[in-house]
């Protein structure tokens, strides 16, 4: 595992974790470093895919749910879950863009 990134176990993926300013890091590490982000960065749509399918679980577990403590319980669990979608969407977008003007 590499000194650049660190595992978020809220999302599931090794996130960035740069210690300077990139312009600091030679060509060869930001090369690395960019290497290792897109390896990452391509597994993220897989993880969604993961998430979304323990949203529809939990949405079918909804839909027979009687109890009304436990349907408030399932509901927060989902908007949870969303959250992390979007989050991860927010980290392959917004790297996408950084990734195209370093290739610029």
């Amino acid at each position: 595992m590499s000194a650049y990134f660190v595992y978020d176990k809220r999302l599931g993926i090794r996130l960035p974790h740069l210690e300077k300013e990139w312009e600091m890091y030679t060509k060869e590490e930001q090369a690395a470093i960019l290497l290792e982000w897109e390896t990452i960065r391509g597994k993220i749509p897989d993880r969604i895919i993961e998430i979304e399918q323990q949203i529809n679980e939990k949405q079918r577990q909804l839909g027979e749910e009687n109890d009304f403590a436990r349907s408030c319980m399932l509901n927060s669990e989902i908007a949870s879950l969303a959250s992390m979608i979007n989050d991860l969407w927010i980290w392959y977008r917004m790297n996408q863009t950084v990734t195209n003007r370093i290739h610029q």
